[in-house]
């Protein structure tokens, strides 16, 4: 007996496969209080004084100087940057892959940065994509900036015909943990010794969200003491 290969997909679905480019189109999203557009070169040097530690107002919240590894960097692959340079070959280096998107994050009212996301691992003909390196300055941590910007992708990604946004984090990031439940993710797993990253082995958790699932409210974010 032959086991059953599941239902077929509809030709609108397998449509979109052949439509959906290998590299993510740039795109400008509007939210709330952010908007998402395409990173650009001069966006380092800004993007750098809001993640360096240094004092920094956003949204009318201010904090006072910080640890940019603890609240920042402890889980990005790279990072904290002693200067511009640093931040903007890691951006660069993103930018460069064929199969990714990076984008600022700005308050929409005045332009000024936030932080960086990105559409990563794109992969068109199984009508998924990955939603990560996402950071922020500490001004804006907690406060539901990354819950509207995350929405912003994942709707995007579903209206363009993908059917799965995956997200993957350090098995020992409980705040991306929390963040990916809080949207309306499933936690499908933790893959042991995934990557070797800043010298250690780093265990990821996956996590997924199916487009029949979205949109799904997502759980109001837990205020963050300002420092």
């Amino acid at each position: 007996m032959i086991p059953e290969l599941g239902p077929l997909l509809s030709p609108e679905v397998l449509g979109r496969r052949g439509e959906l480019p290998d590299e993510p189109e740039p795109v400008v999203l509007t939210g709330e209080r952010i908007v998402l557009r395409p990173y650009e070169p001069r966006d380092a040097e800004e993007l750098h004084a809001v993640t360096d530690g240094s004092p920094v107002e956003r949204l009318g919240r201010k904090v006072g100087a910080y640890d940019p590894d603890e609240l920042v960097w402890r889980f990005i692959p790279v990072g904290p940057f002693a200067d511009t340079d640093g931040l903007a070959a890691f951006q660069a280096s993103m930018v460069a892959r064929h199969d990714s998107l990076v984008f600022s994050a700005a308050e929409r009212d005045t332009g000024r940065l936030l932080g960086s996301l990105s559409y990563l691992a794109n992969r068109p003909n199984d009508l998924k994509v990955e939603i990560g390196a996402i950071w922020y300055t500490p001004a804006v941590q907690g406060v539901g900036v990354n819950v509207e910007a995350c929405s912003l992708l994942i709707g995007h990604a579903f209206r363009l015909g993908y059917q799965r946004v995956e997200w993957k984090c350090h098995a020992d990031n409980q705040r991306s943990r929390a963040a990916a439940l809080r949207l309306g993710f499933t936690f499908e797993g933790i893959q042991e010794r995934h990557q070797i990253v800043k010298d250690r082995f780093r265990d990821t958790a996956w996590f997924r969200l199916l487009a029949p699932e979205w949109p799904r409210p997502p759980q109001p974010p837990q205020p963050q003491p300002q420092q």
